[in-house]
């Protein structure tokens, strides 16, 4: 989450490190002093339809009240589309097919079905939902929607008295799975008419997903009476997630893309491309691409997550944020972020509410983490290219942090037992200072726990990466942590440290789009969208 703590950053900078912690970054929703959605540059004129998508005579049968709305036409440097817009609320199971010449759109928030509550509501126990758009029904069972999206849809959304988002709520589905030729696409309207460029960014909310995982840092209930349940953070109306069910079902996504998203929804707080809330492990996560998020590229909250492909580019707060309880659980990570740009490559956790149980347990494995430089807004902020704090205990595996002009590692000490790290087989290209360590931590807890020389952990590793993130002849002399399944049956064993072995390995390629930061040769732009 981005924010500032105002003319208090103003004052760290004359005080020692230690007395301006990670305490003055706001928590989860602590609000503070909110970095507005960015100021556009002049708006360019959009390209006239001259490209070959012609649009579509009408738009397809979609089973929810009221059906898709036939909202003309638009025109962009492909072509023209048949715009054809979701209903407020998704009431009962529908399908988004792959039509050609049709984009869909998203007018606002979007609900796919109506909360179903903490736990699914029963005849015996009813529950009224807090969904506005679902006007204060009682449920006697969960309202179990599906939203079916095929491979190759497009979606954008465009901001109105609400920004434009997508709520998956508590019980119900989302079913979106595309393929390696043709991924699911959710955008912004700016793609679509040809404005973007590559510094486009938070032009619409993003994809909320709402779970009944196991969640910490109560808005309703306590951790100790097992009630808790948690506020999307900023949403003018109700959005609750929180339950008991690890295992929770929000659906899958599979082959997708969120480009230019991360609107602030209000003071202090502001959507990703993708806002995962207490989903469990029964949600399928896999192939994932954030792009210009102008806040963090994905940000977790508590549940248990099972998340393999996952590449941030260019997010303008943090590539991956984790908070509130999670058990986490993720392999094959890109977490790459524009030079001068963004806060952290990571962000675990938060101050406050460190007597909530779980703690936050997170694994990620065969991660490689590239920040050319550092910003101002890291500066100001987490102060080093990874920040963990607050209550959680994290492993690394197979890791690869290439950072050169920034300190790598940060841990900041805060409540009676400080975030930890486990390190095996990962490696860090620092500056010329390599940890910071800040709160409660004593000068080296950063250092000891990271514990280079030991475990094949290095942090004065030369780094020969190529394409920005394709391991070189120095990390394919690092043997992969042959032990990687004891930690989670969900790993893949593997010999190698880092998300790509080497240049024959391009899991990437196909699904993704290239820009300036990152080419995964997919031969597609992110300002530009698929005509196929």
């Amino acid at each position: 989450m981005k924010k500032i703590s105002g003319l208090l950053l103003v004052g760290c900078s004359a005080l020692a490190l230690a007395g301006c912690g990670a305490d003055d970054i706001s928590s989860p929703g602590a609000g503070g002093i909110t970095i507005n959605n960015p100021t556009p540059a002049p708006t360019p004129t959009p390209t006239s339809g001259t490209g070959t998508v012609v649009a579509a005579d009408s738009c397809p049968t979609f089973n929810a009240t009221g059906g898709l709305t036939d909202s003309g036409t638009i025109s962009g440097p492909e072509g023209s589309w048949r715009v054809c817009t979701l209903p407020a609320l998704v009431d009962v199971s529908s399908s988004l097919p792959k039509v050609a010449g049709v984009v869909y759109r998203l007018n606002g928030r979007v609900d796919v079905g109506c909360d179903g509550g903490f736990s699914a509501p029963t005849s015996g126990s009813p529950f009224t939902t807090t969904t506005a758009s679902c006007n204060g029904r009682s449920l006697t069972a969960d309202t179990d929607v599906t939203l079916t999206i095929d491979p190759g849809v497009i979606i954008y959304g465009e901001n109105g008295s609400e920004a434009a988002w997508l709520a998956v709520n508590r019980g119900n589905k989302i079913n979106a799975v595309g393929t390696a030729s043709q991924p699911i696409i959710f955008t912004s309207r700016q793609n679509v008419v040809g404005t973007n460029d590559d510094s486009s960014q938070g032009q619409w909310g993003g994809v909320v997903l709402l779970g009944r995982g196991i969640v910490t840092d109560c808005n309703y209930g306590s951790t100790a009476a097992k009630t808790c349940e948690r506020d999307t953070e900023g949403a003018v109306n109700k959005a609750v997630f929180g339950g008991q069910d690890n295992a929770y079902n929000a659906g899958t996504m599979k082959y997708v893309q969120i480009r230019y998203s991360g609107y602030v929804l209000s003071n202090g707080k502001e959507l990703q491309s993708l806002t995962a809330e207490g989903v469990g492990s029964g949600t399928t996560l896999d192939y994932f691409q954030s792009v210009n998020s102008s806040d963090d590229g994905a940000e977790f909250f508590g549940g248990k997550v099972q998340f393999k492909h996952y590449i941030s580019v260019n997010a303008d707060d943090d590539s991956l944020d984790l908070d509130t309880g999670l058990e986490g659980y993720f392999q094959y990570v890109m977490l790459l972020q524009r030079d001068g740009g963004g806060d952290a490559l990571m962000e675990i956790d938060s101050n406050g509410a460190e007597t909530d149980t779980p703690r936050q347990k997170t694994v990620i494995a065969n991660f490689t983490g590239v920040q050319p430089s550092s910003s101002s807004n890291n500066e100001s902020n987490d102060q080093a290219s990874v920040l963990i704090r607050g209550n959680s205990d994290i492993t690394w595996v197979n890791g690869i942090i290439n950072t050169p002009n920034n300190e790598c590692l940060r841990l900041n000490g805060s409540g009676t037992t400080p975030a930890t790290l486990k390190a095996y087989s990962t490696v860090m290209s620092c500056g010329s200072t390599k940890y910071i360590d800040s709160g409660t931590n004593a000068s080296g807890y950063s250092a000891s726990q990271f514990a280079s020389g030991t475990n094949l952990n290095e942090d004065a590793f030369t780094s020969t990466l190529s394409s920005t993130f394709v391991n070189g002849t120095n990390e394919a002399g690092v043997a992969g942590y042959a032990d990687i399944k004891t930690l989670s049956s969900f790993f893949d064993a593997v010999t190698y440290i880092g998300a790509v072995k080497d240049s024959s390995d391009t899991w990437y390629k196909g699904w993704t789009c290239d820009n300036a930061t990152a080419n995964f040769g997919s031969g597609e732009s992110c300002t530009a969208l698929p005509t196929t």
